[in-house]
């Protein structure tokens, strides 16, 4: 573990999500204090309508930097970050880097112009004295451009640069929490978020080609004499991910515009709030499965299961036992600080804090295991995806019509109580037949 804990990949990634464990607070404090109920509900209601992006994506960041990992295996950086190594895989990597740019644009075409309408149609429904149509448009452009930076350093992340991109990921996420900060305090409202995610999207591109620029420019200009079709190898693959990854959006996004349409600006806020609140803290428990993506692909490649299962149950407990920890932390200063501070009523009630908090628990060993799962080029989880999507969208809206915002997410909640058991036998099986076979 010590080793673990001391390693450059370790070190990076612990101090992005450290940096997190600080700004995610920080921003979460400042939104209610700097924003009125209805601007909350707004800001948490714009970062769920651009998560529609997972429509643009549908698993294609996975999947590149899974495909250029296995690449990478026979491959290396010199001393002038440039690569070496087999000619062969040098040759399909820069047709895979070119096959994965010219997705990324294209997809960020045709999709963002159709989010930005569908956000439209949602925020124009209200009637407010907030300024939401500027900030919206903004946020908008800002996210696609973020969208193909995440192609990009997906890409490079599976080159056994894990460490180099946490570090990249970090400097983009303090430039983006501070302007975010800052806007508040100095009174931009919902541009506050919007102008700081359109900045530091635009200083994620220079920073990545000043890291990575002779890299990128080595693989763009390499003159592939056999160019690969990844389309063969790949459209399949985004077939069965397509439906985890937009299942995905109603599973984990749907909530706050939904709230925002049944319950108003200001609940739609508390509960943007508080999934807010458990997403950074499962990105901070979830960076022991994080680190070792990589090499579980590396370790799949060479089909070396002996080394990858150890790996693999050891990371699991320790992102099971961080977010436990964090559950704990959480409650602890819910109940000190209620009643002595406005910004606890912010939140949901604590019921409904409790129920997110065990729904997000389960999904740091769903989420693990679909990592190791898909490390194999497979999407064994298409089926109960696609079953807890359709499940969660239904029993939320049926919730929403019928009953008041406390019981909002016990079909969330009772998704994990069937789905869960169902994923991990799935996976024992599976792993039983990989691991046999071997």
């Amino acid at each position: 573990m010590i080793k673990t804990i001391l390693s450059h990949d370790f070190r990076h990634t612990a101090i992005n999500q450290l940096w997190r464990l600080i700004s995610g607070p920080t921003i979460l404090i400042l939104i209610p204090l700097y924003l009125s109920s209805e601007a909350q509900g707004y800001w948490f209601t714009f970062i769920s309508l651009a998560a529609l992006a997972v429509f643009a994506d549908l698993g294609f960041t996975t999947i590149i930097l899974q495909f250029s990992a296995h690449e990478f295996a026979y491959l290396h950086f010199d001393d002038n970050e440039k690569l070496v190594g087999d000619p062969e895989n040098l040759n399909r990597l820069s047709s895979l880097f070119h096959f994965a740019l010219q997705w990324g644009v294209k997809a960020s075409i045709v999709a963002f112009p159709v989010i930005f309408l569908v956000g439209y149609f949602i925020l124009d429904q209200k009637q407010t004295n907030c300024s939401w149509l500027a900030p919206w448009s903004i946020y908008g452009i800002a996210s696609m451009i973020i969208f193909v930076n995440n192609i990009v350093l997906s890409f490079i992340e599976g080159c056994n640069s894990v460490g180099n991109i946490q570090k990249i990921r970090f400097f983009i996420s303090v430039i983006n929490s501070m302007l975010i900060a800052f806007g508040l305090f100095f009174g931009f409202q919902l541009f506050a978020l919007a102008c700081a995610l359109f900045v530091s999207s635009c200083m994620g591109i220079i920073i990545i080609f000043k890291k990575y620029g002779t890299m990128l420019k080595q693989l763009y200009n390499i003159k592939i004499e056999d160019r690969y079709n990844w389309k063969s190898s790949i459209l399949p693959l985004i077939g069965k991910y397509a439906i985890s990854w937009m299942s995905g959006y109603f599973i984990f996004s749907i909530f706050t515009p939904l709230a925002f349409h049944y319950y108003g600006a200001e609940e739609a806020g508390k509960i943007g709030l508080s999934i807010a609140l458990w997403t950074a803290i499962f990105s901070i428990a979830n960076i022991w499965m994080t680190i070792i993506i990589p090499k579980i692909n590396v370790l799949i490649a060479r089909g070396d299961y002996i080394t990858l299962n150890p790996i693999f149950y050891k990371h699991l407990k320790l992102s099971v036992v961080t977010f436990i920890v964090g559950i704990m932390t959480v409650f602890l200063l819910y109940f000190l600080l209620d009643g002595r501070f406005e910004i606890v009523k912010r939140f949901v009630s604590p019921l409904s804090l409790f129920l997110l908090a065990i729904c997000w628990l389960l999904q740091i060993i769903v989420n693990s295991i679909a990592s190791y799962m898909r490390a194999h080029k497979e999407e064994p989880l298409v089926i109960p995806s696609l079953i807890s999507g359709i499940y969660i969208a239904l029993t939320t809206w049926i919730l929403a019509v019928s009953l008041s915002s406390e019981y909002f997410f016990l079909g969330f909640l009772s998704s994990y109580i069937w789905g869960a058991p169902w994923v991990w036998i799935i996976f024992r099986k599976y792993q039983g037949r990989k691991f046999g076979s071997q």
